[in-house]
């Protein structure tokens, strides 16, 4: 069994909990502490209860909650050395004891618990950034957000899963019309930036199998994006899509910034 939570997800936090019958991790620390751990007890659990944290990478949104949690609790955390070197060099999360850091590399498996977690290389704008799939047994569920553009290697590695939280940061008329500078569009549109609702439901077109389960869509940008048009642009995608299935032959949630989403279970 496998089952995936949001505790928050959005351009302004996130922090997904990933767990097991025996084992719970957390991919991401980018909310407060306090948050996080009202969170994990609203679905019955505690920060205790997590044996890592699986860092993608290391702008706030993703750690802000890590120095809290690390220092509170013990918890290892896990990052590639690039993320983890950023890490120790962000001055708000605070002094973290070294024994806690756990360097993993991209494409090389590890197990915590009876997790099998698989860090995926991805393109965006940071030091070193990956993303999470993680096995138990026979289920596979993957966290991926902050990628600004995917290859086929991404494709290969996210085949036949159970459940798959998805960025959908934004809308690209409402990025290139809105107020934002325009380096900074620049750098949302880029490889290395997010991933548009359009380019969201293009690669999820290229996962689809007859047994998947639940397609979650997450990060959405607060200004550039909204669910209702996050959710309608990625499922008229997979519609009209290349590929047998229609966008009501799974279920689709969207993740909210500010409330925990409902537990998606693989049995």
């Amino acid at each position: 069994m496998l089952e995936l939570c949001s505790i928050a997800s959005g351009s302004s936090g996130n922090c997904i909990c990933v767990g097991s019958l025996e084992t719970h991790v957390l991919v991401d620390a980018g909310i407060s502490g306090k948050r996080i751990e009202n969170g994990l007890n609203s679905i019955d659990l505690k920060c205790e209860d997590m044996q890592g944290i699986l860092i993608t990478h290391e702008h706030i949104d993703h750690i802000a909650g890590l120095g809290v949690l690390a220092r509170r609790y013990g918890i290892p955390l896990y990052g590639t050395p690039g993320t983890i070197n950023a890490v120790k060099n962000c001055k708000s999360v605070g002094k973290i004891d070294e024994s806690l850091f756990r360097p993993i590399e991209g494409g090389k498996e590890f197990t915590i618990g009876d997790l099998n977690i698989k860090p995926i290389p991805i393109s965006h704008d940071a030091a070193e950034p990956v993303s999470y799939k993680v096995t138990c047994g026979e289920k596979k569920m993957a966290v991926v957000t902050d990628l600004g553009t995917y290859e086929q290697n991404i494709v290969d590695e996210l085949q036949n899963l159970d459940a798959l939280l998805l960025e959908a940061n934004h809308d690209i008329h409402m990025l290139q019309t809105g107020a934002y500078p325009y380096p900074l569009k620049q750098r949302i549109l880029g490889d290395r930036g997010h991933l548009s609702n359009e380019r969201s439901g293009q690669l999820l077109c290229e996962l689809l199998h007859d047994r998947f389960g639940t397609i979650m869509l997450g990060h959405l940008s607060k200004e550039n994006n909204y669910e209702e048009l996050a959710y309608e642009t990625v499922r008229l995608e997979v519609t009209m899509g290349d590929n047998p299935y229609k966008a009501e032959d799974f279920p689709m949630y969207v993740a909210k910034r500010d409330a925990v989403s409902p537990v998606i279970r693989a049995e």
